[in-house]
């Protein structure tokens, strides 16, 4: 009996998360491929077919269909189009192509926030709604935007997926990869509240993450300022924590005047310390967003299947395509 299961793949900048999916969205099987950094993309897509092809066994057979997110504007049809400087090799390298030819099955691919998108319009907190705005919050800002019950595309791979490329600051900001300076990705990542509280330390500002810092600043990610910092009322990282909520905040402000949205799902891994923030950012589009009637409220949320949202949504990619066609 042919088994009935679609692969998805989630290839982020430091791992691939690779799943076999039933149709109803429950995992059968999971594995986890992490490339050597810097490694050439050949290498790193090798390693990814070894990964594919140990599931295939464990499912006793080809998939239905395989889908796969990606980062940056992706052509569902080839893979990734414009990345630069991000993850060496990967833009314009024909991952759809390959993965179809090799396996005989269909293919196709999107853009992470879009991916994650479906995981939340099928499975998530979208299920009921019309009118939605899912933003990852990690390395970077990834999003995808759900209008009138529909996940729109357009020509150029870039539609709703480019949220954290919105300029929320003018002047002297740092520089992003687009040439812009002040977009959200540069205010309100993950990343950008790392290197704010960096900042504050290579600066002599007091706090208990100095000896830490002076050790390997490097250490001083996200999870470090949360746990180390925040929840042990740290003044420099709280302080960071409320400007970065703030810049945030204006972002998801900026996408209710876009979008109209009823909702907003926050996944990725800066959502780990959503109890420090959540309630503030709410209040902040309360008061900011302009909207009819003025006493709707704007929904801010954190994703409850964040953990694996890549990953299933690659895999609800593949099958709404195979619904649609």
């Amino acid at each position: 009996m042919q088994p009935d299961y679609y692969i998805g793949i989630d290839w982020g900048g430091t791992r691939i998360k690779l799943g076999a999916l039933s149709p109803e969205g429950g995992f059968l099987h999971r594995r986890v491929h992490e490339p050597t950094p810097n490694q050439a993309i050949e290498t790193t897509f090798d390693g990814l077919l070894s990964a594919i092809g140990a599931l295939i066994d464990s499912c006793g057979g080809p998939p239905r269909g395989i889908g796969i997110g990606l980062t940056g504007p992706v052509d569902p049809d080839l893979g990734v189009v414009y990345l630069p400087g991000k993850i060496a090799g990967l833009e314009g390298f024909p991952v759809v192509p390959q993965l179809r030819q090799r396996y005989k099955v269909p293919v196709t691919a999107a853009n992470d926030g879009i991916v994650a998108l479906h995981a939340e319009r099928f499975h998530g907190q979208a299920r009921d709604i019309d009118w939605a705005v899912v933003l990852t919050i990690g390395t970077g800002i990834g999003s995808g935007v759900l209008l009138d019950g529909k996940i729109p595309s357009d020509p150029f791979f870039n539609f709703g997926s480019q949220v954290g490329h919105l300029v929320i600051k003018s002047g002297d900001e740092p520089l992003c990869l687009t040439g812009a300076r002040g977009t959200a990705e540069m205010n309100c990542s993950a990343t950008a509240l790392a290197l704010a509280v960096r900042s504050g330390l290579q600066r002599g500002i007091p706090s208990i993450l100095t000896e830490k810092y002076a050790t390997d600043p490097h250490s001083i990610d996200f999870r470090t300022i949360i746990e180390e910092g925040v929840e042990k009322d740290d003044p420099l990282c709280l302080d960071e924590l409320a400007r970065w909520t703030r810049n945030l905040g204006w972002l998801l402000v900026n996408a209710v005047h876009a979008y109209s949205c009823q909702i907003i799902v926050l996944s990725g891994g800066a959502t780990l310390g959503a109890r420090h923030f959540l309630e503030p950012l709410q209040a902040h589009v309360d008061q900011h967003a302009f909207r009819y009637p003025p006493e709707r409220k704007i929904k801010v949320t954190v994703s409850e299947i964040q953990e694996h949202s890549g990953v299933l949504g690659a895999a609800m990619l593949c099958q709404n395509l195979e619904q649609s066609s």
